[in-house]
């Protein structure tokens, strides 16, 4: 009888131990996708500034276009900053 309820003990930690694990990973996936966000988003305004240019003919709508994707990439980042540091 005592076995039963060390089991059950037993299994409300092991509960516990997932649910800390699972927000650890969770919060492992929100850090890399701060890592990622910054240059994929200024390499996505550089290409939508190409596109521009061809299309366009010109030959210089790729400056804005980078520095749009970054101040984008910026801003998302500080969203999930400020996300995070209110929990």
């Amino acid at each position: 009888m005592a076995n039963d309820s060390e089991n059950k003990e037993g299994a409300g930690d092991s509960k516990l131990e997932k649910d800390g694990a699972m927000k650890s990973l969770v919060q492992v996936e929100s850090l890399i996708q701060l890592a990622l966000m910054l240059p994929v988003a200024t390499v996505v305004g550089w290409l939508i500034g190409v596109g521009l240019d061809k299309w366009l003919h010109q030959h210089w709508i790729y400056i804005p276009g980078l520095i749009l994707g970054a101040t984008a990439g910026f801003v998302e980042i500080f969203r999930v900053i400020l996300a995070h540091s209110k929990e």
